[in-house]
């Protein structure tokens, strides 16, 4: 009943709550994101979610669009400022969401919304998260963050989509206030942040270099078919 009839309701009500109430905070760090990275404070990312329709996701911007001398972007760890990694440790990068979740992109309490790259490789079965909105906060996020192996982040999510409950979620949201205090789980041990997924399997060997820029490959299909997908209303007025 819950899932089905009054999740949504209870999503719209404290994101508009936490809205109003940390509007402060949220100019004080618009206005230090625009001087951090020369006027755009805001970082705009696709992201599947519910039935696997890809949205932008909206977060305070943390890493530079620095890039090598062919135009790659470096790795993270070099483009991750010391504001940004701030932002990541406090989890303060994440509030924009709350316009998201506001939008009916995104849930209070979810799996959190991965990348298209970590979508294609996945199991039909791991991919049953994707059969709910996805959140700003999760499980698998109140038990580890970004330190938990991908295998554990799945188990805790396909558990979450399987029982729904106002309960659970309240426990969700209270014990990722504490793990945020006390800043555990940041990022992969020894990195600036966490492995894509298909970049883990690689490394485990689970997967073979072919498989894995085939699935690159269609991770970018989809990509281009969202970017050049027209609006509703046009595709109405022309149908």
């Amino acid at each position: 009943m819950y899932a089905r009839f009054f999740k949504r309701l209870f999503d719209a009500v404290l994101a508009l709550a936490a809205l109003l109430v940390l509007s402060p905070l949220l100019l004080v760090l618009i206005l230090v994101g625009a001087i951090a990275f020369r006027g755009k404070p805001f970082f705009l990312q696709p992201r599947p979610g519910r039935g696997e329709k890809v949205f932008y996701m909206l977060k305070f911007r943390s890493m530079t669009d620095k890039r090598d001398a062919s135009g790659k972007l470096l790795p993270d760890g070099e483009r991750l400022t010391r504001y940004g990694a701030f932002l990541r440790a406090t989890s303060l990068d994440e509030l924009p969401e709350l316009i998201n979740i506001l939008k009916g992109d995104m849930s209070i309490v979810g799996p959190r919304p991965l990348l298209v790259r970590d979508m294609v490789f996945m199991s039909e079965e791991i991919r049953r998260r994707h059969t709910v909105r996805p959140g700003l906060t999760g499980l698998a996020q109140a038990n580890g963050r970004n330190a938990m192996r991908w295998e554990d982040r799945f188990v805790y999510d396909l558990r979450y989509v399987s029982r729904i409950t106002l309960w659970g979620d309240i426990k969700i949201i209270f014990k990722t206030v504490l793990v945020v205090l006390r800043r555990e789980g940041i990022s992969e041990e020894g990195m600036a942040t966490t492995a894509d997924y298909g970049d883990y399997l690689l490394w485990r060997g689970d997967i073979d270099a072919a498989t894995y820029g085939q699935k690159q490959k269609e991770a970018i299909d989809i990509l281009e078919k969202r970017r050049h997908a027209k609006p509703k209303k046009m595709r109405e007025q022309r149908g």
